[in-house]
This record gives structure tokens, C-alpha cells and sequence, in this order.
């Protein structure tokens, strides 16, 4: 089943040529279903290529999807035309009274400065607890998933020696939580981040188990028990050449960074990366989809008001 989005999206031809399923907005009006109603609140510089990259993944369920796109309203992109921010995205005064499935708060290149320092932080925090009688089950990604530790739980962010950067090993703490269902004891997903959340402090919070865990990264897959939260620390939707592009970046910035690991092959940045991630990102953001939104939201969305925790 499809992805429904609107047809000018640049989204929308990428993925087509992906054989992605994707659904023109005309052919959506004429099925008696309800489509599952997704909220991305994206926080990403490059929006359009996380858009894409969100896209993909959540396309690739047996479910119709309608996707919203929302963006702050106290900070502007300076790196997305304002002409794709005019056509399709939402701020939140625009959405505050609606209800959604679900919801995907993506990462931002923040992470160094404290939470009260960014400059749309008490907006995040005003989703952020809409979401809890607004959305069913939250997906929080890196920096997004510590802005969620730390506002709804209190959990610090700390920071690194050195940027973790790099496709790394993580292995399955809990095999038969529905999230990772169908996972290998052990998988790859990058990560790209200058901090970090430590174990004793997830461990103080009955509430949150630790679903996956890599020795290097460290907790990487992090539950909320009632399935309405989840925080994800790295980037399973990164696509293959995203590493690739920070590194050069940060190259071209002067910033002398160090090659991503386990990525170029031979680790030479000049050969083309593979990409060891894409099945298990496919599987969590179906999971997630399949256990944790269509089989738990109610039909009628007005009713997520009465659900508790």
C-alpha cells in the first residue's frame, strides 16, 4: 500500500523512480479507508532530502499513509527555498487542534548548545507535551530522541571527546518487544552526533526500556513501556551517501574530521559506501508503524483525547 503525499513534492518523483509506492492525492479521495495520519515535525537543515529519506521508509508498509510536514515557527531553514516551506509545510498554530497517529520528530544540528539555549526550544516543548492526548505513538530521532529524554524525563545529554560518526554494530537487548520483531541479534545503523545519554541515567526510569544497544554508540533503541514514545539515537534513515556529505562538508568547513567508521570501503573516502543498514531501518519503521500506530489508535482520532497512560 502507498505513501499518500502531495503530487509536487520532490519527494515524490524520487521515490517513484524508486518503485516506491507512492499515491496521488486524487486516487486517495476515491478509497473507503482511513489513512493513517503522520505528523514530521523535521528539524533537519536539509529538509528535502530527509523528507525523501523518511518517505522511502514509511512507504514501504502495507498501510495508507498521509503525511503532514511541520516546521518551527520561532526558527526559519536557512538552507530549505521558502517557497517549498510556503507550499508544504505547517506550523504549529496550524495543527494544535487536530490529532494524529502518529508523529516523527527528526534531528537537528544543535546538539552542542544546551536545550534552553536553541532558539525554538520552548515551541518543541509545546509539541512535545501536545503530543501526549494529540498523538498516539511518538518517534524521536538523535538529537530529537535526547530533546525527548530531556523534556519528558528529565535525562541529560553529555558531551563527546570526539563527533561519533559511523555505521556501527548494535545488538538486540529485548528480541520479542513487537518494535524489533523480525530484527538480526545483531545489525548496523549509523550514527552522526557530538553527544550522548548515558545508561545509568535511562536505567533511574522504570517507565523506558532499552531495546538495542551498540558498544560504541551506546543505547540506540529506547521504549517507552505504553508504546507511545520511542527515541531512536541514531539515523536508520540516513540513505547511503549522507555520511558522505557531512564528512565532505565538514571538510570543506575546516573542521579536519575524522573518516566515518566502518563506511568507505578499505576506508577510502573516495570509493562509493555501502549501505548495511537499509533492511533493519525498513523493518523498524514498519514495526513501529504496524504495532505501534495502526494496531492501537482508535478509528474515530477524537478519542485520543480520553487515553492515558
Amino acid at each position: 500500500m502507498p505513501i499518500k503525499i502531495p503530487n509536487t513534492l520532490p519527494a515524490h518523483r524520487i521515490l517513484e523512480s524508486e518503485n516506491v509506492f507512492v499515491m496521488t492525492e486524487q486516487r486517495a479521495l476515491i478509497q473507503d479507508i482511513r489513512p493513517l495520519k503522520i505528523l514530521i515535525l523535521n528539524l533537519m537543515p536539509t529538509k528535502i532530502e530527509t523528507e525523501t529519506q523518511l518517505f522511502r521508509l514509511l512507504g514501504n508498509s502495507p498501510l495508507q499513509i498521509e503525511i503532514e510536514l511541520l516546521q518551527t515557527a520561532s526558527y526559519s531553514s536557512k538552507n530549505t527555498p521558502v517557497s517549498h516551506l510556503t507550499d508544504f509545510y505547517k506550523v504549529f498554530s496550524d495543527v494544535k487542534d487536530s490529532r494524529y497517529d502518529g508523529m516523527i520528530i527528526t534531528g537537528a544540528p544543535v546538539e552542542t548548545m544546551e536545550f534552553c539555549d536553541v532558539d525554538y526550544w520552548d515551541e518543541l516543548c509545546e509539541i512535545m507535551e501536545w503530543s501526549k492526548k494529540n498523538v498516539y505513538s511518538t518517534l524521536h530521532i538523535c538529537w530529537g530522541a535526547q530533546a525527548g529524554l530531556y523534556y519528558h524525563f528529565g535525562i541529560p545529554k553529555y558531551k563527546l571527546d570526539k563527533k561519533l560518526s559511523g555505521i556501527y554494530e548494535h545488538r538486540i537487548l529485548d528480541p520479542l518487544h513487537p518494535l524489533v520483531r523480525g530484527f538480526d541479534d545483531k545489525f548496523m545503523i549509523p550514527h552522526s552526533r557530538n553527544t550522548q545519554v548515558l545508561d545509568e541515567d535511562i536505567a533511574r526510569h522504570g517507565d523506558l526500556v532499552v531495546l538495542a544497544r551498540s558498544a560504541a554508540a551506546g543505547s540506540a533503541i529506547i521504549a517507552h513501556k505504553n508504546g507511545r514514545q520511542f527515541f531512536c539515537t541514531g539515523h536508520a534513515e540516513y540513505d547511503r551517501h549522507t555520511l558522505a556529505s557531512e564528512y565532505f562538508r565538514d571538510i570543506n568547513r575546516g573542521l579536519n574530521p575524522d573518516v566515518p567508521e566502518n563506511y568507505f570501503p578499505d576506508n577510502d573516502p573516495s570509493s562509493l559506501p555501502f549501505q548495511t543498514w537499509r533492511s533493519h531501518a525498513h523493518l523498524l519503521f514498519s514495526n513501529w508503524l504496524n504495532y505501534y500506530v495502526y494496531q492501537q489508535t482508535p478509528y474515530d482520532l477524537s478519542e485520543l483525547i480520553n487515553i492515558t497512560d
